[in-house]
């Protein structure tokens, strides 16, 4: 186990993220079927969405401040524990409260990546740490892309054994980390305990963008998920009504997606990045997102999504690691988990409001109508981080 724990803390972090969301992905498609198992609908499926980002939205910040009071591996371990517990509620539950108890404790222990973050933050450089936030996103994309084959074999036995199998990849996730990650946040580089204004989201957002260096690039980071998080709702209904796909064609895609994303944040970007810079991967990653997703807009044969979402997963793919390392960058050390925490509260706020603006435009306007929204929420993002970076550059400080 000493060989094990010789091993580069990224790759150990890259590990225990891909399991993560591997259990992750082998529970989110089937959501829909344990709800219906309990008779209920879509619109208890939208909110059980609703709930886990407002959880997530609270615990967020405390996750972050603990972690950088009390180390990322305990957090990160706890938080894990919690994803346990809620994936095994889950497949044993027999009424729909049961489903709620789980989603709402899988929401208030889902700082599993935000520490990550924090954790890539202490073991790297500032100028390595975007490729550090690359390789979590690409562990992230391959457990999206494997975790909903395996939920989808394993759903042909019964609800109860994607659960179970869940539960059980998540608990051997916590026992791996105890025997092999280091901690990475040393005692005199740790905070002190965080006063209760500061663990309240909403305060901790006005906090953040109160930081002249960070207010732009956090307005960005927002604009850019705000157009994410209803896109990852609204495809299937999209592709349905446009195209005529079933789930078996989306769930095709979405792997595809999965695959595209570890290409490019697990490749291409550690590639890219040392040698374009961390300024001009993020301007040119929001540029090709703004076309892409108005090309989604107008496509109208469905062979188009294929290479539009490519590249799309292209631009996504270099943005959003550039823009979270150039502003973890701009925080120090003592305060990364907070920021991450903070970022977190952000995200979780746009995947409160993203799947209603998406959905709303959807049924008022057309179905092409959430992608020319989330076209022009990228090209604001586009616009926001040109201001960040030409007047701040790339550098830490404020």
């Amino acid at each position: 186990m000493s060989a094990i724990r010789r091993q580069s803390p990224l790759l150990l972090i890259f590990i225990m993220v891909f399991a993560d969301l591997l259990s992750y992905g082998i529970i989110l498609p089937l959501l829909p079927f344990y709800v219906q198992r309990q008779q209920g609908g879509a619109a208890v499926v939208g909110s059980l969405g609703s709930l886990y980002a407002l959880m997530q939205l609270f615990s967020g910040p405390i996750m972050g401040s603990l972690s950088d009071r009390y180390g990322r591996r305990p957090v990160l371990l706890g938080c894990l524990v919690g994803t346990s517990l809620a994936y095994l509620i889950l497949g044993v539950s027999g009424s729909l409260s049961g489903v709620f108890l789980a989603v709402a404790l899988d929401g208030i222990t889902g700082g599993n990546l935000t520490t990550a973050y924090a954790y890539i933050a202490d073991v790297t450089r500032p100028q390595e740490r975007s490729r550090g936030m690359g390789m979590v996103g690409a562990a992230f994309g391959l457990g999206i892309m494997v975790g909903p084959a395996v939920g989808g074999l394993l759903s042909r036995h019964g609800l109860e054994l994607p659960a179970i199998a869940a539960s059980l990849i998540a608990l051997a996730n916590v026992c791996f980390g105890l025997l092999a990650l280091p901690e990475s946040l040393t005692p005199e580089r740790r905070s002190q305990p965080a006063a209760w204004r500061a663990l309240n989201p909403l305060f901790q957002l006005i906090d953040l963008f109160q930081l002249v260096s960070l207010r732009w690039l956090l307005a960005a980071i927002f604009c850019l998920n705000l157009a994410f998080s209803g896109l990852q709702t609204n495809f299937p209904l999209y592709s349905q009504q446009r195209f005529g796909w079933n789930a078996s064609q989306n769930g095709l895609f979405f792997a595809y997606v999965g695959i595209c994303a570890v290409l490019v944040q697990g490749v291409l970007f550690r590639w890219a990045q040392p040698r374009l810079g961390e300024k001009r991967l993020a301007i040119w990653g929001l540029t090709l997102m703004a076309v892409c997703l108005a090309g989604l807009a107008v496509a109208c044969q469905a062979w188009m999504l294929y290479p539009i979402v490519g590249l799309a997963a292209l631009g996504s793919g270099v943005s959003i690691p550039s823009l979270t390392g150039i502003t973890s960058s701009r925080s120090s050390a003592s305060a990364q988990g907070r920021l991450m925490g903070g970022m977190q509260a952000l995200l979780s706020l746009t995947m409160i409001l993203g799947p209603s603006m998406a959905g709303v435009s959807f049924e008022l306007i057309s179905d092409g109508a959430p992608y020319w929204l989330g076209s022009l929420l990228s090209a604001l993002a586009l616009l926001l981080a040109r201001l960040a970076l030409r007047h701040e550059g790339e550098e830490p400080g404020e």
